[in-house]
């Protein structure tokens, strides 16, 4: 059994896991915040005592810390004394958190694929380029490592899972696809950190189709979906983490994700692009500075955290799966919808900075109580996923399944 909470990261998404871990703390006992800027995790704390979110008295505290120093990581997770990190940080993060939990012996998680910042869109499949080759690693020192646990990836992978497992003999297609229905009343600007959203976008779109990786270009490849509560909806196919991972656990599958867009997000960001904004390569200014494009263009949009107060409407993220069952065709959408304006009153969010920082939580307790905690590195697909889905049910995503005309909680 673990205990004891270090979470990386103060932006959006960890104010969200921070709240949810303080509402299940009598599970995960202790929580400590840490960031570079120490203030950002006292804006949090503050936050959790505002809205009494605490279930328990218990340990909650501030800590500065460079998440990209793995001997300063690690040295705070001594001090501290916890057995589980959750990184929510920047994806730039990822692999000195994950050293300094190794090197430690306690659980790590992330949300997100690592990235390196010089790098965009790298050979697929991307776990393997970082992640996969720390997987001996982890199981040698018994470590857990739950890999992009957030809600895509995450609770999507999941979601296939449990449409495989429970109503199919054979999967032949798995389309995640990511709907924002709501608006925040800018004129422009990005749901997470702009500089890691935006490289998502910039770079080859893979999908796993016919048994091999499939490459386009952004916005090449557009449907519209109709799905349940945000109706009509286009969403064009998108490079994304988890098709990476599934794409190695089920490789006679066509993998492929898609996420909606507006005609004015689209508008905006080809304009960026092709003005080389969003390069991630230095350039020299005529007064001889050096500077990144995409950093620029981050300093001057809103914080997306700064969202919140204002974000409407709802979001639905969920895996359509299709496969046959006793040699006849099957097709299962399961999904979770989200409403922004409740995410905000809850925890001070909005409702995508909620669908991915309350499913780490989940996690989190079911390493606290044993369910989940492999001692190796894993994918979510890899885990069962009803213990997981019974956490979500209760603290905040429910899960539903369609199934033709039939539309009912997934464990009804």
């Amino acid at each position: 059994m673990k205990r004891n909470v270090l979470i990386i990261g103060a932006g959006g998404v960890a104010q969200v896991t921070a709240h949810k871990c303080a509402q299940n703390n009598d599970v995960l006992g202790d929580i400590h915040i840490a960031s570079r800027t120490a203030s950002k995790c006292e804006a949090i704390i503050q936050s959790i005592h505002e809205k009494k979110s605490l279930k328990t008295e218990g340990v909650l505290k501030a800590h500065a810390v460079d998440g990209m120093d793995t001997a300063a990581v690690a040295a705070l997770i001594r001090e501290t004394g916890v057995q589980i990190v959750i990184n929510v940080g920047s994806a730039f993060l990822n692999m000195s958190v994950l050293e300094a939990c190794i090197e430690t012996g306690v659980a790590y998680m992330d949300t997100a694929i690592h990235e390196d910042p010089t790098k965009i869109c790298e050979t697929p499949p991307w776990y393997g380029n970082y992640e996969w080759k720390r997987r001996d690693r982890c199981a040698a020192a018994g470590v857990t490592a739950i890999l992009g646990i957030g809600f895509d990836p995450g609770v999507v992978n999941a979601y296939a899972r449990l449409a495989i497992d429970e109503y199919m003999d054979d999967v032949t297609s798995i389309d995640i696809v990511d709907i924002n229905a709501g608006s925040h009343g800018k004129w422009f600007a990005t749901n997470f950190d702009p500089e890691i959203n935006f490289r998502e976008f910039t770079g080859t779109v893979y999908s796993w189709q016919n048994g091999a990786w499939q490459s386009n270009t952004m916005f090449e490849v557009g449907k519209v979906w109709n799905l349940p509560v945000v109706g009509e909806q286009k969403a064009y196919m998108t490079g994304h983490d988890e098709v990476h991972s599934l794409s190695a656990n089920y490789p006679r599958a066509d993998v492929r994700f898609w996420m909606g867009f507006g005609d004015h997000y689209i508008n905006v960001f080809t304009v960026l692009k092709n003005l080389g904004l969003l390069s991630e390569q230095p350039v020299l200014t005529a007064e001889g500075q050096e500077v990144v494009p995409l950093k620029v263009v981050k300093a001057v949009l809103p914080d997306p955290a700064s969202l919140a107060p204002d974000y409407t409407g709802k979001t639905c993220i969920g895996d359509l799966v299709k496969g046959t069952k006793d040699g006849k065709e099957v097709e299962v959408f399961v999904y979770n919808v989200a409403d922004h304006k409740d995410a905000y009153n809850e925890v001070g969010s909005q409702g995508i900075s909620y669908t991915a920082g309350v499913p780490p939580v989940a996690a989190a307790m079911l390493i606290a109580n044993g369910t989940w905690d492999t001692g190796t590195m894993v994918n979510v697909e890899e885990l069962d996923p009803k213990p997981f889905l019974e956490i979500l049910d209760t603290i905040g995503l429910p899960t539903r399944v369609k199934i033709g005309d039939t539309d009912k909680a997934w464990n009804a």
